[in-house]
């Protein structure tokens, strides 16, 4: 008699609290996310190509510096074109600027069509063992509708001056930009969307 009632006391309270019941699925996060630690330069790259599709704007700040994990402060040199369009370009213009800009660039573009960001000529020349420059010549399309003022194809050279920070994780601290002859560059488009 003793074992029931000992053996009643135990599993009542787990057949009470349903301890073996699936839960309902939780919804997944409307923002998708490709970004993976940036243990080498080449992943810094894929990291802000991702972001760029996915249009997640936290992935895309990851890209660059932070001064918590490091000596250094984002710098962005913008094209000639675009200092003489946008005195933003003569401020200075740093982190706040390119979230700000992000965020507007994504505010526009339909959610179900990605900025696709297209890379070549690609050269990696290291200036030391935790510092190194990437160039490439780029060429951005804007999924903007045909009616939209603002262009949808942007093309340059970029240069981008990365360092492994304190997490030993890769990142831009400086990034200069070039417009090509036919196309306005990423300068512009950053200018436009401020």
């Amino acid at each position: 008699m003793k074992k029931i009632f000992f053996l009643t006391i135990i599993l009542l309270p787990l057949s009470a609290c349903d301890l073996f019941t699936t839960r309902n699925a939780e919804n997944p996060d409307q923002t998708r996310s490709n970004f993976q630690p940036p243990v080498e330069p080449a992943i810094v790259i894929e990291n802000l190509k991702s972001s760029l599709s996915d249009k997640n704007v936290q992935n895309y700040i990851a890209c660059f510096v932070d001064t918590i994990f490091a000596d250094q402060t984002y710098n962005f040199s913008a094209s000639s074109e675009a200092i003489s369009l946008y005195q933003i370009f003569v401020q200075g213009w740093g982190l706040n600027e390119e979230r700000r800009y992000f965020s507007s660039v994504t505010n526009r573009v339909p959610v179900d069509f990605p900025i696709s960001l297209s890379l070549s000529n690609e050269n990696y020349s290291s200036l030391s063992g935790d510092s190194l420059v990437y160039s490439a010549t780029y060429s951005l399309n804007l999924p903007v509708s045909s009616s939209d003022p603002v262009p949808q194809n942007y093309a340059g050279n970029l240069q981008f001056n990365m360092l492994r920070d304190s997490r030993s994780e890769w990142v831009i601290y400086y990034w200069k930009d070039t417009k090509s002859e036919s196309l306005p560059s990423w300068s512009e488009l950053k200018g436009s969307f401020y």
